[in-house]
């Protein structure tokens, strides 16, 4: 179940600033890469995409979400967004800035943590 308040929504409705924007199924286990990921992913993307890449209201939006599935967002697309940083376009969130201290590796070991969470929520 995804929450998320979009311009002119009802602000009694929306979450709370910071609360979780997605409700995730956790995979039973995590690769190597994906524990690797986990880790840097805790280190550096949990401040603005919170615990499991759920989004926080009023913050970042949830990785965990259709709109991150590889067709439409493919690997690329996390690279670039960390190097480059991202204009907001999908969400009422604001631009992302780049993201500094991840090497080209790291950034892989990340979306692999990211692809198996979304893998354990059907988003393919």
């Amino acid at each position: 179940m995804f929450w998320f308040r979009l311009q002119g929504q009802n602000d009694a409705a929306a979450p709370a600033a910071g609360a979780a924007l997605a409700a995730i199924n956790l995979p039973d286990s995590l690769s190597e890469n994906g524990r690797i990921g986990e880790r840097l992913f805790q280190a550096k993307c949990l401040t603005c995409h919170g615990e499991n890449a759920v989004g926080q209201q009023g913050v970042a939006p949830p990785l965990i979400h259709k709109i991150y599935e590889p067709s439409h967002h493919g690997d690329e697309s996390f690279h670039r967004a960390v190097t480059l940083g991202v204009r907001g376009h999908h969400w009422p969130f604001g631009d992302m800035p780049p993201v500094e201290g991840l090497s080209r590796g790291d950034v892989t070991m990340i979306v692999a943590y990211i692809r198996e969470l979304q893998t354990a929520n059907n988003i393919r």
